[in-house]
């Protein structure tokens, strides 16, 4: 199968970024980091308790340096090296630790911790430093800027350009989802519909695993890397 393929669109999840130590979104009780999920990723949240939301992001922001890249980060960011056809790795995480294990081809759809979104100019900046200091927006001055992360009941990002790539795809791979968290969840329907070959790669078998043509079990740090060998030859 893997000498035919030519366009790869892999979606990443919480599981790829739980074996560098980085805990998963949803845990027991729906909760994150002990806090309620609708306190810390959600606009009404946010609206609640500013100071409760920005000092979280604050948190997780300085977290990310205690954390590294693990082989299967590693692993796609060769297939991003060497692979000579379309790749698009879409990830649910809003860590930079494909970019740190130096993949390029990277859509974040739901934001990324290490920006910053201002809600006067809507626009968008890097950002390592803290927020809860109500710093002033780069672009228009002005002290409105949030996490630029996509909360429960707001639009992921680039969606348009993810459903393309899916309709162009030869091949669409899950690796560490839940497949419990929609629109990401529905991407395997869409490709499955539209007779692209499917192949999960977890650690246990997801919600959507009946979706695939192939799941294959186990933890990303082993089982990507293997596949990423098999796809290169």
């Amino acid at each position: 199968m893997t000498q035919e393929i030519r366009n790869i669109v892999i979606l990443t999840g919480a599981g790829i970024s739980a074996e560098s130590g980085i805990d998963t979104f949803r845990s027991a009780g729906g909760l994150w980091e002990q806090h309620n999920v609708e306190d810390v990723a959600t606009p009404e949240g946010f609206t609640r308790s500013p100071e409760l939301v920005l000092n979280f992001y604050d948190m997780r922001r300085e977290a990310l340096g205690k954390v590294q890249p693990n082989p299967a980060h590693d692993a796609l960011a060769r297939l991003d090296a060497e692979f000579g056809g379309e790749l698009l790795i879409v990830t649910q995480n809003v860590d930079d630790l494909h970019e740190r294990a130096g993949a390029k081809r990277v859509l974040h759809m739901h934001g990324e911790l290490k920006s910053a979104l201002c809600l006067a100019c809507e626009m968008r900046s890097p950002w390592d430093a803290t927020l809860s200091d109500r710093p002033a927006c780069p672009v228009c001055q002005a002290p409105s800027l949030r996490p630029d992360v996509v909360w429960f009941g707001e639009m992921p990002y680039q969606m348009d350009r993810i459903y393309r790539a899916i309709r162009e795809a030869d091949l669409f791979v899950s690796i560490g989802t839940s497949g419990a968290v929609y629109p990401a969840a529905g991407f395997v329907q869409d490709a499955r519909n539209l007779g692209v070959q499917t192949l999960e790669l977890n650690l246990e078998r997801s919600e959507g695993s009946h979706w695939f043509h192939e799941s294959r079990l186990g933890s990303a740090g082993e089982l990507v890397p293997e596949w990423v060998g098999e796809v290169l030859g």
